[in-house]
Order: structure tokens, then sequence, then C-alpha cells
């Protein structure tokens, strides 16, 4: 009897708590809801943010909150734009008319607000043509509609020196251009986007110029662009980097088979990346839901807090509640620690996929060059190979090894021309009785010359480590 009276009484505290909390939930302002989206967006839960974002805008538009409805609409628009461009358009020109009705009426009092409202105007109309764009590129339509939205964008920006979103409606402009296929029309676009762009907009417009160049065929030029893009922890702009400078090398090279496969194998790299985002997403409400769950608890707890002062049953239940949340809190913790672990686990069998590919990719690139197969030959006949061969060997060591040998000329400056090829060979894992062809010496000789490389030039005196190892690493 005793122990179903305590029952009974914890489960009236747990209705009360989750009673108020509702009430605590329904009385939640539009904003809030609106941090809250942007914080799963931040994090990459994209469902869960779509879900908060149209929370957000019933919320704003029952308690009459316009600023708040457009900016919901607004990330809302942006959230859909890669799933579903028409959907994001329709969002866009949503808030435009929003915006339009009511355009930030608490800020129009002040210059700086008018300012302000200006700016706002500005990103919305770069949103509404860049979506109007992606629909026309899917469909094949024209690009009238998104010119439209983003020229009187440009023209507000412009008449009020609004330099980064000059740059920002200049780079869309570019891309529209590009879309078009009016390659030099983006060109003259991204080019004066890039003499206003801040450091902010700079690597953006440095895609969009690179993209131009190289649907120009001006090779050089877009190899230039791609070195001077820093993607530092961007992965995904990493990734743009090198598969646009493995494809240019292979343009290059003249061989279009190459280039297309090398198209195939980082379009795999890239759904491991967005897969691996998925499981972020499911990691982080996993997450959210594991902090609403702590907050019930704590909420619980003060509940428990205040039955104590009336009577020593609610000081019991209490202490029965204590007791398993604690060991709920274990075993969730337990849980989590396996998820870690098991995404953890996953994420490096993903990077192991990636780098194989990379590495099949560099030996095939190498494989079917002219020089490698000279160098491939049997026998023992002396092997000659050309100046413009061996600038060739070395061209091609770079754009697939990350400038290796251009840094290495670099550190050491006074390294002979014989020594750059040395290591060039040596990296190639080229055998020493070839090299010894080569040079016309003998498989010792060659042996002698790389030990000396190693102790003279690069310092290294420890003899269970070879010039080979030195050069991969």
């Amino acid at each position: 009897m005793y122990t179903r009276t305590l029952y009974f009484f914890i489960i009236g505290i747990l209705l009360m708590a989750c009673n108020q909390q509702q009430q605590e939930a329904d009385s939640q302002t539009a904003a809030r809801c609106l941090e809250e989206a942007e914080a799963a967006l931040a994090n990459d839960s994209i469902r869960l943010g779509e879900t908060l974002l149209r929370k957000t805008i019933r919320m704003a538009e029952e308690s009459e909150d316009w600023h708040t409805n457009y900016i919901a609409y607004q990330r809302l628009a942006e959230a859909l734009s890669q799933s579903n461009p028409e959907e994001a358009l329709r969002l866009m020109k949503k808030a435009l008319t929003i915006y339009e009705q009511h355009p930030d009426e608490e800020r129009n009092s002040v210059t700086e607000g008018d300012a302000y409202q200006g700016k706002n105007y500005v990103i919305l109309l770069d949103y509404a043509g860049t979506y109007a764009a992606q629909v026309a590129f899917v469909k094949e339509g024209t690009f009238d509609e998104a010119l439209d939205f983003i020229h009187r964008a440009y023209d507000i920006a412009e008449k009020n020196q609004m330099n980064d979103l000059m740059c920002q409606t200049l780079t869309s402009l570019a891309n529209i251009a590009w879309a078009k296929e009016d390659y030099r029309q983006a060109l003259d676009y991204a080019h004066r986007a890039e003499n206003t762009a801040t450091e902010e907009l700079r690597p953006g417009i440095l895609q969009v110029l690179a993209r131009t160049y190289l649907s120009l065929n001006m090779v050089d030029s877009a190899e230039t662009v791609y070195r001077q893009m820093e993607p530092g922890d961007d992965v995904h702009l990493a990734y743009i980097v090198q598969s646009n400078l493995a494809k240019i090398a292979f343009r290059r090279l003249g061989v279009k088979q190459l280039e297309d496969s090398v198209d195939e194998a980082f379009e795999q790299i890239e759904d491991f990346y967005y897969k691996a985002l998925e499981q972020k997403d499911e990691y982080y409400q996993e997450t959210l839901r594991q902090e609403l769950e702590n907050q019930q608890l704590e909420y619980r707890s003060q509940m428990y807090g205040r039955t104590l002062l009336m009577t020593i049953i609610a000081s019991l239940a209490v202490i029965l509640a204590i007791v398993l949340v604690v060991r709920y809190r274990m075993r969730v913790q337990r849980q989590e620690k396996r998820q870690l672990q098991q995404e953890a686990a996953h994420q490096k069998t993903l990077l192991h996929q990636a780098n194989e590919v990379v590495t099949f990719l560099q030996n095939f690139i190498l494989e079917r060059t002219e020089v490698m197969e000279k160098l491939n030959q049997r026998g023992d006949e002396i092997i000659y190979l050309s100046p413009h061969e061996w600038s060739e060997i070395e061209r091609t060591l770079n754009a697939i090894d990350n400038n290796r040998f251009a840094n290495l000329r670099e550190k050491y400056p006074n390294m002979q021309e014989n020594d750059i090829r040395l290591c060039l060979l040596t990296r190639l894992g080229i055998s020493n009785r070839t090299i010894g062809n080569i040079y016309c010496i003998t498989i010792s000789a060659v042996q002698h010359r790389k030990l000396k490389l190693k102790k003279e030039v690069f310092g290294e005196t420890n003899p269970d480590i070879t010039l080979e190892q030195m050069l991969k690493s």
C-alpha cells in the first residue's frame, strides 16, 4: 500500500512538471524560437532547423512580429535552397513582400537605421535573384527574373556605397553570366567584384573567377587563382580546390577520360562528406533531446525540493528519484560514449577510403605518362631524359603532390639540379638499377649518392630512415 501511494505521488509530480514545461513552451517568443532554429542550422541539423523555422513563422504571424517573420522566411529559404530551389524562391518572395509592407519600422527614425533597412532589402533581393537563377538553370529557362532582382539589389548597393553588397551582387551576376555560358561577361563581373572584395567574400569571388577561367580554357590563369585560395579548416573548399587542380593537370596532359574519372571519384568523396553531415545532424538531434530531458529532470528536482518541506513521504520520493536519475544519466553517458566511438571509427574509415582514392589517382596519373613508360623499360640500356622530360616529371609531381618539389627548391635553394633529379626519381619509386642506367653509374654508386644526399643536404643521420621515407613524409 505504501509503495503504491509513493508511486502515485511521483507520477503526480511528473505530470505537474510536464504541464509546467508545456506552459513555458507555449509562452516562448518567436525571437527565441528563431535563435534555437539558427543554432540547429549552425550545427548542420537541417531537419530540426526547418521545423523550428516553420514554428517561428507561425508564432511571428500570430504576434505580428514582422521583423522576425521575414528573417524566418529568409532562413528557411536558405535551408531549402539546395534541395528545393523552387520552394526557396517562393519563400524568399514571401520574405520580400513582408519586408516591403513592414520595412523594419522601428529603425526608420534615424539615418543609420535607414541604411540598415536598405542593407536588409539588398540582401533579400540578392537571395531572391540567386534562387531564381537556380530554378532557371535546373529548368533550362530564362534568367530574366533573376537578373531583375539582382540588378535592383546592385543599384541600391551602389547608390548607398555599400561595398560589401556591391561585391556580393556582382558575384551573383557573374554566376548567372557563367550559367548562361556568357563567360566573357562573367569574367568582367568577377573582376569588378574582386576590386571591391572584403576578406570574408574573397574566397567566393575567387571560386567564380577560377571557374570562369577554366570555362574559357585559360588553364594557367585558373590554376593561379585556385592556388591563391587558402581553405584552412573548410573541408568543402579544400575539395573544390584540389579537384579542380587535378582536372587542370589532366587537361594539360590532354587526357579527357581521366578528367572525367577524377570528377566521378571526387563526387564519391563529396557523397562521403554529406553522409558524415547527416550523421552529425542525427547526433545533434539526439544531443538536443538529451538536453531537453535534462531540463525536465532539473525542474522535477526543484519540485522535489519544495515537497521536502511538507512531508517525509516527499523526502523519500526525492531520494528515489535522484537514484533513478543518476542511474539513467550513467546509462545515457555510456550510450553517448559508444556513439562517439562508433562515429570516430566511421569517420576514420571514410578518411581511409578517401586517401585510397587519392593515392590510386596519383599512381594512375604517373603510370600513364610517357616519361614513366620510358623509365619503366627493362634491361640495362642507357636512358636519356631531355630537360623537357625532367620538367614534365617535376610539374606532374607538383600537381598531384601538393607542390612538394616547389617547396623543396624554396627550402633548399643551394641544392644541385642533379640532387633535385635524384629526389624526383626516388619519389617516383624508380629502382636503383634504372637510376644507374640514367646516370651511367653502378647500383652501389646510386646508393652512396642517396646516403650522401640524405646526410649532407637534409641532415638526417639515422640509418633506419631512408631517402624514400623522407620524401614521402
